[in-house]
């Protein structure tokens, strides 16, 4: 099935180009279940070992489609309020809770926490909410998002090159498939671990105010 999805992403690239990347990664940025990593690293390697698209180019889309994404997430919650957000926000997988943890996120590391945001699975699409709700200045919000953005993609980029260079795992090696997503998972739930659940757990004794 995974196959199957990535044989279709790679033909829709050439027909899609950049605008496909920038469409895919605004939605991962939102609220659908659609990781950048299924985004950027095929279409790296395709760049790669055609010239059909630039890594350069791949980096900037994804990070324009990013902030596109996160700019949605920003003015929802800056025009609709957090009541809104807390009330509706279930139905898309927007839970009280992390609406709650990444408001800590954004007490505790500002603008910069934008920027690291956009590593991080979860609280890259939910740290648009703290970010409207507080009315946080959109020009420092957006300029964060994009460096974060262009950070993130260009480590992605990377990842698909050199994936793109073991030719076992382009022939489909079961056991070097494993490792690589052994290795990208490995590496996700840690920073997930470390940045969730680290800092942006509530403090011993503190209200979460979450209904």
């Amino acid at each position: 099935m995974l196959k199957e999805l990535l044989d279709w992403y790679l033909r829709s690239l050439d027909t899609g180009g950049y605008p496909l990347i920038v469409l895919l990664m605004a939605i991962e940025s939102s609220v659908a279940p659609l990781p950048s990593e299924f985004v950027i690293p095929p279409a790296a390697h395709l760049a790669h070992t055609t010239g059909r698209f630039s890594l350069v180019g791949i980096a900037v889309a994804g990070a324009v489609g990013s902030w596109v994404g996160a700019t949605v997430m920003y003015w929802i919650s800056r025009l609709a309020g957090r009541p809104f957000v807390l009330r509706y926000g279930k139905y898309v997988f927007i839970t009280p809770e992390k609406v709650a943890g990444a408001e800590r996120w954004a007490a505790q590391f500002g603008q910069w926490g934008i920027f690291v945001s956009r590593i991080l699975p979860v609280v890259r699409h939910l740290i648009g909410i703290p970010a409207g709700i507080v009315r946080m200045n959109f020009l420092r919000y957006s300029l964060f998002t994009l460096l974060g953005s262009v950070f993130w993609c260009g480590i992605l980029c990377w990842l698909g090159v050199k994936a793109g260079e073991d030719e076992a795992l382009l022939a489909g090696d079961a056991k070097r498939i494993s490792l690589w997503a052994g290795a990208v998972v490995l590496v996700l739930a840690t920073l997930y671990y470390v940045f969730v659940h680290r800092f942006m757990r509530p403090k011993a004794g503190a209200k979460t105010d979450v209904p």
